[in-house]
């Protein structure tokens, strides 16, 4: 068999990236694309890798996704989450849970423990139970910012829209030396969203699709319009017909654009092993590891280059 080199990327959500959180944003996604690339390099599967990069984030107050997550119309937390491994289509995705630090790892357990791909809201809790993961207070996961953007928008002159340009769902894909793939997704949904709304995170083909056959990718942007156009899927469609991860990234995201009106971004890694990060929204944070080099960056056009090697002697210095 020959031996891959492992690739990870992760995206910490599309939309547009206020100033003051521009750092903590870059910190994040290159702190988990060095813990997924490291859990890789020990020979750890694309699997663990993806969940290990999504739990850092969901750790991370600067993402929505667990801790950090935006709150719904009554002013609480609900996440949804999806983990996908390439090798048999095996999938495992929870919406709309509560009170759980780390949808994705549940999101695994579903995968792994049952025979279905998909448990919602109350079931989903009762599984948690059953599985022994602690259960925290809901106000655990409330951040400061989180409650301001919620009473924000509901001011009635508010326009909650324009706050929803800020999406920030998370993600990560990966290629292991064995050559299979995976994608994780997580996010805490929509800013002021009615109780019980699923956006695209959850669905599988929609807020990601991982196929040894093809590739990974996760989502993150507009939820409604990437699941009008399946976008994860359709992006490795267009890889299953020949393009190159960044042209099919490109391809799919005007698409979704021309088509529904909607903005969104993308990781992707196809089965060779090469990579994109690409958006149609203002800004999205990236990071990528590759043949122990690190990229990063949240602009268009903008990419940071460093080795693996500086990444995590600055890392350790705290950035």
């Amino acid at each position: 068999l020959g031996r891959m080199k492992p690739v990870i990327v992760v995206h910490g959500g599309a939309g547009r990236i206020f100033k003051e959180r521009e750092e903590g944003c870059r910190a994040g996604v290159v702190r988990a694309a060095l813990r997924g690339y490291g859990v890789l390099k020990q020979g750890g599967t694309a699997v663990d890798a993806v969940e290990e990069a999504v739990q850092s984030m969901e750790d991370d107050p600067h993402f929505n996704a667990g801790c950090g997550s935006v709150l719904n119309e009554k002013g609480e937390v609900e996440m949804d989450a999806i983990i996908m491994d390439g090798k048999k289509l095996d999938s495992g995705a929870v919406s709309a849970v509560k009170c759980i630090a780390n949808p994705i790892k549940l999101a695994r357990l579903v995968m792994e423990k049952t025979k279905h791909m998909l448990l919602t809201d109350r079931g989903a809790h009762l599984f948690a139970q059953t599985m022994g993961i602690p259960e925290i207070p809901g106000e655990k996961l409330i951040t400061e910012r989180s409650r301001e953007r919620w009473k924000k928008n509901l001011e009635p002159d508010s326009n909650p829209e324009e706050f929803q340009k800020d999406l920030g769902t998370v993600g990560a894909v990966a290629i292991d030396s064995e050559g299979n793939v995976a994608c994780a997704t997580s996010t805490g949904g929509l800013s002021n969203k009615l109780i019980g709304r699923v956006g695209d995170t959850a669905c599988i083909g929609s807020g990601g699709y991982a196929d040894n056959h093809s590739g990974a990718t996760s989502t993150t942007g507009h939820g409604e319009s990437i699941m009008k156009v399946v976008l994860a899927r359709l992006i490795l469609y267009h890889m299953e017909q020949g393009m190159s991860p960044e042209v099919a990234a490109d391809t799919a995201l005007d698409y979704m654009k021309t088509r529904v009106g909607g903005l969104g971004g993308v990781i992707v890694v196809n089965k060779a092993g090469e990579w994109a990060a690409r958006f149609s929204t203002k800004q999205m944070s990236w990071a990528t590891v590759k043949d122990d080099e690190l990229h990063y960056g949240i602009y268009a056009g903008e990419r940071h280059v460093k080795s693996v090697e500086e990444a995590l002697a600055s890392e350790s210095e705290g950035f």
